[in-house]
């Protein structure tokens, strides 16, 4: 809880920081972290399309690097990518040289400009070396699939419960989600439908390149 408001107080006064998008009308923004998981990001594609839904997906470098068709199909199929590390690392825990090499290696096999920080954790010197070279997105809304023990129909019940227009929402295509996002994604599109909002990738949102 502490985390989560220390990240929405840094983005209320960083505007360098997106964590929910203005003007937005009824859409609200999906996202996936940690792919593309070889099982996981196929079948979280296939009811995308069901819904008619789009989404940005956060994709770590070196799951890229191992599975470039599946990137392919991602973008292919009107999703927007961003990238989110090589490998994970925690911006509170590894030096910064280490850190910015690792943010680096990831992108050149992710690409974009959009980066998501693993844990939503930085360093405020981190935090003006990325700005130069990317658009942090945070996010508004953390449906919490990866916690032990949580259903899909809480992460559900807690992430319909939380969007609004303009809402940035994180679950993850990875392994330690899966069980639960499984459950919860088909009630998540469902729900946020019947509430009239439309999912939209942030390629919908004009965001340019900052200058390095």
């Amino acid at each position: 809880m502490l985390a989560a408001m220390a990240i929405r107080l840094a983005a209320l006064l960083d505007q360098g920081l997106l964590w929910r998008v203005p003007d937005a009308g009824n859409r609200v923004f999906l996202t996936f972290d940690d792919g593309p998981h070889p099982e996981i990001t196929p079948w979280v594609l296939d009811t995308l399309a069901a819904y008619d839904a789009k989404a940005t997906f956060f994709c770590l470098g070196e799951r890229a690097a191992a599975h470039p068709a599946l990137m392919g199909r991602i973008r292919g199929e009107g999703h927007a990518v961003g990238h989110h590390s090589w490998d994970h690392p925690d911006g509170w825990h590894v030096p910064g040289p280490a850190y910015r090499q690792n943010v680096l290696r990831g992108a050149e096999h992710v690409g974009g400009n959009l980066f998501r920080p693993p844990y939503g954790r930085l360093t405020p010197g981190m935090l003006g070396w990325l700005k130069r070279r990317y658009r942090v997105v945070l996010w508004d809304v953390m449906g919490g699939d990866f916690k032990p023990g949580r259903t899909g129909a809480e992460c559900a019940r807690h992430v319909l419960g939380r969007s609004g227009a303009g809402s940035i929402i994180v679950l993850h295509d990875n392994g330690k989600s899966r069980a639960c996002l499984q459950d919860a994604l088909a009630p998540i599109l469902e729900g946020l439908h019947r509430q009239g909002f439309r999912c939209a990738s942030l390629a919908d949102v004009p965001i340019a390149r900052p200058p390095r």
